[in-house]
């Protein structure tokens, strides 16, 4: 599998890029026809910092209070908090930087010294991949129950521009990935056409089957 992988590179800034792997792949919610490979920018401090540099100049005028960072994107986001903070309106601004907690019931919470950097602040999403929008949306839910408000979306690859009225803004998109598929397992062509499932992919990475 391993030997089909290519890298892509960010269009804009050559020092960031990510792999790709074509095949048949199961997430917990649907199928694609590429693995997306993000590992270095989530570990490497050179790339996530070149990252953030990027990401964070989307949202260089939206106000921000908070950075809540899901799927190991926490070197990101600390990188994009510090980007932020010395451009746009957040200038010389101290921004909390979280990561909630999953709970047995699979819902994000947050513990009672923590929710002081939620509750009527401001909240940016970082986020490694969007394909459907199901974590976003658990995570805005989440938001509700601490009553923060959210006011950006930031991913490092997503096929979605938008969730629920929110800007959803990547590094990388599905038109990096000629013919990207992304759906639900019982409309799945590849299955239909008989391709076996290469290997479970989730934010931690891939299992091979």
């Amino acid at each position: 599998m391993e030997d089909r992988a290519k890298v892509i590179k960010f269009s804009k800034n050559s020092k960031v890029e990510i792999g790709i792997i074509p095949g048949h792949f199961a997430t917990s919610h649907s199928h694609v026809n590429f693995y997306v490979d993000l590992t270095s920018i989530k570990t490497s401090m050179k790339m996530a910092r070149e990252t953030a540099k990027e990401l964070g100049s989307l949202f260089n005028t939206t106000h921000i209070d908070t950075v809540i960072c899901l799927e190991g994107t926490e070197i990101l986001g600390a990188f994009v908090a510090e980007y932020l903070s010395g451009a746009g309106i957040n200038v010389d601004k101290d921004i909390n930087v979280i990561t909630p907690e999953i709970n047995m019931n699979n819902q994000m919470i947050f513990r009672d010294n923590v929710q002081k950097k939620i509750w009527g602040k401001d909240v940016l999403l970082i986020i490694s991949s969007a394909s459907t929008g199901k974590s976003i949306n658990r995570a805005i839910d989440c938001l509700q129950y601490y009553s923060g408000s959210l006011v950006g979306v930031g991913a490092i690859f997503s096929a979605i521009d938008e969730i629920h009225g929110i800007s959803v803004k990547s590094i990388f998109t599905e038109d990096d990935m000629p013919q990207y598929i992304n759906c639900l397992p019982a409309e799945c062509p590849l299955c239909a056409g008989g391709k076996k499932v290469d290997a479970l992919v989730n934010s931690f990475g891939y299992s091979k089957l």
